[in-house]
């Protein structure tokens, strides 16, 4: 048996006893109950920070609309038109409608 150091040999040739050592390991971190219990705690953090991303976005969003139909009424559209067209120009930044239509 040689050491080349950095557990090369542990990795080359294992003994049983690693052998058993891995595997475990190996099983514990492919239980579900594990995951999800890492993942539980884990939750709240993630709300909080796509609902700031979603809120932003959206806000974002609002104000390239604003600025879309301010433009569109300067270069002389009709109101109602504007806002028509304002709203599907919104509509193509709706993250649940571009979800819905991955499905």
């Amino acid at each position: 048996m040689s050491w080349d150091g950095f557990g090369s040999r542990i990795m080359n040739n294992p003994t049983p006893v690693e052998k058993n050592i891995m595997t475990e390991n190996a099983s514990e971190t492919r239980n579900p109950l594990k995951i999800l219990g890492f993942l539980i705690p884990l939750l709240p953090s993630l709300i909080l920070r796509f609902g700031g991303e979603f809120i932003r976005f959206k806000s974002r969003a609002q104000k390239g609309g604003r600025v879309f139909q301010d433009e569109l009424v300067r270069q002389g559209l009709d109101e109602t038109t504007a806002t028509r067209l304002t709203a599907l120009y919104l509509e193509g930044s709706d993250p649940f409608k571009l979800l819905r239509s991955l499905r």
